[in-house]
């Protein structure tokens, strides 16, 4: 049985939707959504918040959820990339804890349409030794085999194209969205200090339904994902 740590990283700064992580859906601060279903699927050993904002740290609690720790300023910027976030979190929770995880689980709070069946089937596929990441997916609006372009040296090209042309959206090649919503990384990977994405040589991929892409980024996504919540669009089961 794998020792699983469960890593929620939110940053008190956004410049796009100012304090997003605590914004109000549904009378619920956005991250209470990841928390509940973090609780909710139980597997975990410890379940961390990563935080500069005691505000973020604060709600966590009131969920009992562990917040040990508060992150480092210089790994709370704009420009700061999430795998050492992850990996300062893990470090931390193994000092604290005073064990090691095997796994280490990162759901993203502002991707909050998971579904704990979801994050089950992610962990489930690292059963294989062989697979260092798997991180979800949705199917992607867009193909770079047929109406994705580029513009190089002022001309407009396909951003990838194959020998024969593609005439049709349902004969080009199959690609996806990552949808920022489930990592899970071995150990081992995360703590490599040239690793700087989740796509490894043997990573496999989780695909969820659709919807599950939404990502809040913007004013405007705080509306669209309450307009989905309030009329069932996405259901937690």
């Amino acid at each position: 049985m794998s020792h699983i740590l469960v890593t929620i990283c939110a940053r008190g700064g956004s410049k796009g939707v100012p304090n997003k992580n605590i914004r109000s859906i549904l009378g619920k601060p956005l991250i209470a959504y990841t928390l509940e279903t973090a609780i909710k699927w139980g597997q975990g050993e410890a379940i961390v918040v990563s935080s500069d904002s005691q505000a973020i740290l604060d709600i966590a609690a009131t969920y009992g959820v562990s917040t040990p720790f508060l992150r480092p300023v210089e790994l709370a910027q704009d420009a700061t990339p999430k795998l050492p976030v992850i990996r300062h979190a893990l470090l931390q929770a193994e000092e604290v804890y005073g064990k090691q995880f095997d796994l280490i689980l990162d759901l993203d709070p502002t991707a909050p349409l998971r579904t704990v069946q979801d994050i089950q089937r992610a962990v489930a596929l690292m059963q294989d030794p062989t697979i260092e990441t798997v991180f979800s997916v949705v199917p992607a609006h867009k193909n770079p085999y047929f109406n994705m372009v580029e513009v190089s040296d002022g001309h407009v090209t396909l951003s990838k194209r194959l020998p024969a042309k593609i005439t049709r959206r349902q004969d080009a090649p199959l690609v996806y969205d990552m949808n920022a919503s489930i990592y899970v990384y071995r150990r081992e990977y995360l703590l490599d200090p040239d690793v700087i994405s989740p796509i490894a040589p043997s990573s496999q991929i989780l695909e969820m339904d659709p919807i599950s892409g939404f990502d809040v980024d913007r004013e405007v996504d705080l509306k669209f994902l309450e307009f989905v919540l309030r009329e069932g669009l996405f259901t937690w089961q």
